[in-house]
């Protein structure tokens, strides 16, 4: 028998060939490569999409800088004791806002 050019397979296994691809990150434009390998790990974990970041965008993404919604931090006074306060949201006309203590002690006993 001669030697045959390929490793066999267990019968029922599907032979699948991956080579590398250049694909475009969707947030920076830049080319990067989706290796034969990498493609074999999405593969062999059952994800169906393509990866849509260079690894550097993906790396700043997983670290906070996403790009996520920006919060904003509003001056304002508390309705309660009256101190000045900073709130990361912008208050609504006729709705009470809290200093950090006041809104502490009211969830503390419950008061909606």
């Amino acid at each position: 028998m001669s030697p045959s050019p390929l490793p066999e397979r267990v019968q029922g296994e599907r032979a699948m060939e991956f080579h590398d691809k250049v694909l475009k990150c969707s947030e920076c434009g830049a080319e990067f490569v989706f290796t034969a390998g990498e493609q074999m790990f999405f593969a062999d974990k059952g994800f169906k999409n393509e990866p849509k970041r260079c690894k550097a965008c993906k790396a700043k993404r997983a670290e906070g800088g996403g790009g996520g919604p920006v919060r904003t931090e509003t001056k304002t006074t508390c309705s309660q004791c009256g101190k000045e306060t900073t709130v990361p949201f912008r208050p609504t006309q006729g709705r009470p806002v809290f200093c950090r203590e006041c809104f502490q002690a009211r969830r503390s006993m419950g008061a909606s």
